[in-house]
């Protein structure tokens, strides 16, 4: 058995699951063990996004999990970040002109 983290946040609430899995347990399997989906309503975790330790896993279901590592699971992005870094750089902007 090893000792893996599962953690998935929301804007207003996150959880981190310590759980024990087997050797050879996949992410996506890990993901399922820990149960996390019935903790946050609407997650489903088939072809959701996953990653460990904020590196992005290509194939969760056949990625093996090792000793201490947390896998996390992926939220959609609200916004495009190159859209919230143009909305950020006007914002500032148009503060800055205000002052000068």
């Amino acid at each position: 058995m090893i000792d893996v983290e599962v953690a998935f946040a929301l804007p207003d609430q996150q959880k981190i699951v310590a759980l024990q899995v087997p050797q050879g347990t996949t992410v996506y399997d890990a993901a399922v063990m820990s149960g996390i989906v019935d903790q946050f309503e609407g997650l489903q975790l088939a072809g959701t996004p996953m990653g460990i330790f904020g590196k992005a896993v290509k194939n969760p279901q056949a990625e093996k999990m090792m000793q201490g590592q947390r896998v996390e699971i992926y939220r959609p992005l609200t916004i495009d970040p190159k859209v919230a870094r143009a909305n950020r750089a006007a914002k500032a902007a148009a503060k800055a002109q205000l002052k000068g």
